[in-house]
């Protein structure tokens, strides 16, 4: 009866860790009841979320090369979603602004579409073949992530009302540690089932999978109790170009911040999509070993995550962002120097210290300086920005790779990142 009684005792201590660790941690236990159910809700759906993104995010550039696009075509779908991006990120602000449901904005939007979308990628090739596929594929991809946009700033606006600021560097460290984890078993698995059963077939059955895992994160959303909102009385015209002008004049230091995002992720992706095509084409990786090199840096980010957590409530995202800033330039010009498939593994594990330090801070950083009356519009002009440098910076990291190759991009893309901290450092503030 006692050894009963001590293992049921060790059971509930086990289960109420696990409530706890879905929350967040021990320190949601001072929360109200709903609040934390909201918090586990959302840990669900981002781990879920996680399981889906890992597939499409290491594998989707990998299923287009197998189905015959080239180079070029790759940094043209990377430019491509951004500039579709461009055009659905003030609608949705719109829309998360004059909605009485956020939570429905985002679930229509992309916890619909956007995995529809995932289930059509394993459709593609039992219809067509080769550069028809490729087209195809590419529509779809533009398509599903152009849905995601739309409702992202309804996202992120209520996002920010479901974590309480005080938490939201513990909250988010530890949701991030469990994605990556969920992320980092999902890839190397995918990766040994598609080595395994060979293109494109194995793509397609991954694609599926991945359909399934952003099913059950939808559902997890659909379980949040949205906080109440008060619809704001916004037209058209306060999204027009020259409103929109007025609104960036009129917070001089959220304007500073949106010229170092645009210069940031310019820099950033002249390079970053070809980090795959790089270890395929050059350094002749398989599948298995891109996986593998994917869970290089999930898994060095996991203990990242936690430390960075804790530091950001304590140093203040700017702070984070400053240290993680300065360190990451060195990454692509790191690639400039690997000559075998396996090299790249070290990269990863400095990079995936960095970017989850560099990643937590960024969005809290972003909640921050934002107005809570107008976060959706803010959130969507800082995602507008992020859009317009992306595809600009794919573009041209196409043609760069055709005219001049590889190592040119790598070395360009530490500079320009390099310049984009020092004008973080000199120019952008805090405002609370």
């Amino acid at each position: 009866m006692a050894q009963y009684r001590s293992l049921r005792s060790m059971g509930a201590l086990v289960w109420q860790n696990i409530v706890d660790t879905t929350a967040g941690g021990k320190w949601s236990r001072q929360l109200e009841g709903q609040t934390r159910r909201n918090l586990r809700w959302f840990f669900s759906d981002g781990s879920f979320s996680a399981a889906s993104d890992s597939i499409t995010g290491t594998y989707l550039t990998l299923y287009l090369l197998a189905l015959g696009a080239s180079g070029a075509q790759i940094g043209w779908l990377t430019a491509l979603i951004s500039l579709a991006a461009v055009m659905v990120l003030l609608p949705g602000a719109m829309l998360a602004e004059r909605a009485k449901s956020r939570k429905k904005v985002v679930l229509y939007s992309g916890g619909v579409v956007s995995r529809l979308v995932l289930l059509l990628f394993a459709l593609v090739p039992f219809v067509l073949g080769g550069q028809a596929a490729v087209i195809v594929v590419m529509a779809l991809k533009i398509c599903g992530d152009s849905c995601a946009n739309l409702g992202f700033p309804a996202w992120a606006s209520l996002a920010a009302d479901l974590v309480p600021l005080a938490w939201r560097g513990r909250y988010f460290g530890s949701r991030n540690i469990i994605m990556g984890i969920i992320g980092m078993v999902v890839t190397y698995a995918i990766g040994q089932m598609i080595t395994g059963v060979g293109a494109p077939i194995g793509y397609q059955v991954a694609f599926g999978i991945s359909f399934l895992f952003g099913s059950i994160s939808t559902f997890s959303y659909a379980h949040l109790q949205e906080p109440p909102t008060v619809p704001l009385q916004v037209t058209p015209k306060d999204y027009t170009p020259a409103a929109i002008l007025d609104t960036l004049r009129s917070d001089r230091n959220f304007l500073t911040y949106c010229i170092y995002v645009m210069i940031w992720n310019f820099g950033l992706n002249i390079a970053s999509p070809f980090f795959t095509v790089y270890q395929v084409q050059v350094l002749k990786a398989s599948a298995v070993m891109v996986g593998f090199i994917s869970i290089a840096s999930t898994l060095s980010s996991l203990p990242a995550q936690r430390y960075f957590g804790h530091l950001a409530d304590r140093w203040g995202a700017r702070r984070v962002l400053l240290f993680t800033g300065f360190l990451i330039p060195i990454l692509p010009v790191l690639w400039a120097f690997t000559t075998a498939s396996w090299q790249p593994i070290f990269i990863n594990i400095y990079s995936g210290v960095i970017w989850a330090g560099y990643n937590l801070a960024a969005f809290n950083y972003l909640l921050t300086i934002t107005k809570a009356e107008n976060r959706a519009r803010y959130i969507a002009m800082a995602q507008i920005a992020v859009a317009l440098s992306t595809a600009m910076g794919a573009a041209l990291g196409g043609e760069i790779v055709t005219r001049w190759g590889f190592i040119a991009i790598f070395i360009g893309s530490g500079v320009i990142r390099a310049i984009a901290s020092l004008i973080f450092a000199r120019f952008v503030k805090d405002t609370h």
